[in-house]
Formats: C-alpha cells, sequence, structure tokens
C-alpha cells in the first residue's frame, strides 16, 4: 500500500518572489537568471498578492514599455493554489484537468511554498523506486 504524499512533503520551500511594485524588466532579469518560468507576488508579510508567468510578460515585453510596466499592472491574480495539506492525489488531477504548470501553496494567505509539474514528476520517480 502506498503512503499518502501531501504538497508540504513535495513542495519546493525556496520560492523566488518579487512584489508589485518591480518593473518587468527586473522580472525577466530573475526568470532568466533563476532559470524559472513564474514568480509569485507577496507583499512585506508574504501574503500571496499574484503571480507574475512569463506568459505575462510576454504581453508587454516587445510593447516597449516593460521598463516602464510594474507587475502589479501585468501580473494573474486569480490564482489555483494549494494547502500544505492537500494530498497528491487531489494534486496531480487538477493539475491534468487545468493544466498546470506550477502553482503556489498557501496558508492562511501567506505564501509557504510552490508546487510545479518537476516536483511532482520528482516524487513519482521516488514512488516508482520505492517498489
Amino acid at each position: 500500500m502506498q503512503k499518502k504524499r501531501f504538497a508540504a512533503e513535495i513542495m519546493s520551500r525556496d520560492v523566488i518572489t518579487t512584489r508589485e511594485d518591480a518593473l518587468l524588466t527586473d522580472v525577466i532579469e530573475q526568470l532568466l537568471r533563476s532559470n524559472i518560468s513564474c514568480l509569485p507576488v507577496v507583499d512585506d508579510d508574504g501574503m500571496l498578492r499574484g503571480v507574475i508567468t512569463e506568459y505575462d510578460v510576454l504581453n508587454f515585453a516587445l510593447s516597449g514599455e516593460a521598463n516602464r510596466t510594474t507587475v502589479g499592472e501585468s501580473m494573474s491574480r486569480n490564482l489555483m493554489t494549494f494547502a500544505p495539506t492537500d494530498d497528491l492525489e487531489t494534486i496531480v488531477n487538477l493539475c491534468t484537468t487545468k493544466r498546470l504548470h506550477r502553482a503556489p501553496v498557501v496558508e492562511n494567505g501567506k505564501l509557504v511554498g510552490i508546487i510545479s509539474r518537476r516536483d511532482i514528476l520528482r516524487e513519482m520517480l521516488a514512488m516508482y523506486k520505492r517498489f
């Protein structure tokens, strides 16, 4: 019998974040430097306000306005999030049906981690290696 796994066990905890007042050019640099495709947007208390993705940035990148456009003007606010107690089956089902690449993990509104498809794949490989 397979042990049930939860978001808190598979999520990435060291999440690179940004603020609403950051410029898109700063976000582009951070995405490229860190080889990631999304930055959660948090306030000074670590509360999740949204995410800024490569897709969000691409909407402004060629307009000539990326160096004057803030994250707050272009971020996604309507998010799918997970709780640390959500189980892996629920996470996988939502990622496949909603075609999610990644989702923040939030507890009481505060960002505590992020789960990406890569985290799920890593867990799947570990599961298969246990057999």
